[in-house]
């Protein structure tokens, strides 16, 4: 039988992505959400001959919600772990426990079927080179500064932070990252951003913006968020975590040539040419905040500048 668009995905991200080894264990935790994808890694992983086992759970309530604890076990004792999830796993005690003891582990939250297939024939060769060089230089960098023209300007202090390059290609014990993927990004210092950021492209648990959300950050937290019935929704998610919920957890640089905006985060945060922020829980990426929220808000066309030198101009990355 020939192979489906799906198969060849989920092959690529299983040899090539994970570098699956030919007498490594692979498990997939999915749920009732995004069970076919699950299974196209599964039967795939199969027939490639690993020892495979597929989990299905029950879909969490939000991103960062620990999965049940029997799956979190499982996670820790099998070499390579797919988890496509409706919510994100990404930034839960489960991912980061198995991380620490040798697990492999691509997080999909929330991917869809065609997010799956175009973003996974990207050149990932290509994205890691450029998302590695990007890291060189977060990791020489104290200041960010964002602006656009819908009124975003704020600064970022991340000195001495270290920075990650989410490049699609994990093939070393412990190692992460989101698949399909793209972005290189840190956590900004803990109190240390000021400013104002205007998320126009999309937000994490709400997807495309129909109105820009305005959000003023204070002393490394988000004290003021406006904009149309969207921004509502947002603070009505961050009320249920807490004050922690409004850290400024991170911020990102998109480095997948594939992705496009589609109010799926997990490809909408990869578009080359955008930048994200993130508010909440760092513990994933070198901070100390570790909340139950992780929620990423994507800027079109921003104007980034690394220590007064532009990065990135109007959407327009001057790093090659």
């Amino acid at each position: 039988m020939a192979l489906t668009k799906l198969d060849k995905a989920s092959i690529i991200a299983i040899k090539d992505c994970m570098g699956a080894k030919k007498n490594e264990s692979v498990l997939i935790v999915t749920d009732e959400v995004k069970r076919e994808i699950g299974y196209s890694l599964y039967i795939n992983a199969i027939k490639l001959g690993y020892e495979s086992l597929l989990v299905e759970m029950k879909s969490r309530e939000y991103n960062g919600e620990e999965p049940p604890s029997n799956v979190a076990e499982l996670m820790k004792k099998y070499d390579v772990v797919f988890c496509p999830t409706a919510k994100s796993l990404t930034h839960t005690e489960a991912r980061r426990n198995a991380s620490a003891v040798g697990s492999r582990i691509a997080t999909f939250p929330g991917i869809t079927e065609e997010v799956m297939i175009r973003c996974l024939n990207a050149d990932y060769n290509k994205i890691a080179a450029l998302t590695l060089k990007l890291k060189d230089i977060f990791e020489q960098t104290k200041i960010i500064r964002v602006t656009t023209e819908l009124g975003t300007d704020i600064t970022m202090d991340i000195t001495g932070r270290k920075a990650f390059a989410s490049k699609g290609l994990f093939h070393a014990k412990g190692e992460s990252g989101n698949l399909p993927t793209g972005e290189t990004f840190v956590a900004p210092l803990e109190g240390k951003s000021d400013g104002v950021f205007v998320v126009d492209g999309s937000m994490a648990g709400i997807g495309v913006l129909n109105k820009p959300i305005t959000i003023k950050v204070e002393a490394g937290f988000a004290t003021e968020i406006t904009g149309g019935l969207q921004a509502k929704k947002l603070i009505s998610i961050l009320d249920k975590h807490g004050k922690d919920s409004r850290n400024i957890a991170e911020f990102g640089v998109g480095t997948n040539h594939k992705a496009k905006i589609s109010g799926i985060l997990l490809d909408d945060e990869k578009v080359m040419g955008t930048i994200h922020i993130a508010l909440g829980d760092n513990k994933s990426m070198g901070g100390s905040v570790g909340v139950a929220s992780h929620l990423d808000g994507v800027l079109l066309k921003p104007t980034v500048y690394f220590d007064d030198k532009v990065i990135m101009k109007k959407g327009k990355l001057l790093v090659g």
